[in-house]
């Protein structure tokens, strides 16, 4: 067997057991957010149940609640559209840089053509 299968195997069992070891000892486990965890904070701190100043423009839209579900795509929506929007200017600059260096490239040959 050759050295990269053999890599790429071990890769790949180190990634199966990523992804299982936490299914059986997390069982059970609850994980809170981090608006609960404040808004408990704020209560002990003020003495009195934390009421929120206004809620979401969505749930007055639907008349309720959000489905988790729902909460993480549109989460995953403004995230893909965020690192988008950053690509896209990183990529802008990097080709920026290229123009310019090939630019100057070209200013140097016309210069040095131009002097012999």
């Amino acid at each position: 067997m050759a050295k990269t299968k053999k890599k790429v195997i071990i890769l790949l069992v180190i990634a199966a057991l990523i992804a299982l070891i936490p299914l059986f000892t997390l069982k059970g486990a609850e994980f809170g957010g981090s608006d609960d965890a404040g808004s408990k904070v704020v209560s002990q701190i003020i003495g009195k149940e934390y009421e929120p100043w206004f809620t979401p423009v969505m749930e007055t839209w639907i008349g309720g609640e959000l489905p988790g579900e729902i909460e993480s795509l549109l989460f995953c929506v403004q995230t893909g559209i965020g690192v988008g929007i950053i690509a896209f200017f990183m990529g802008r600059l990097v080709e920026r840089k290229k123009i310019e260096n090939e630019k100057t490239k070209n200013e140097k040959k016309a210069t040095e053509s131009a002097i012999s």
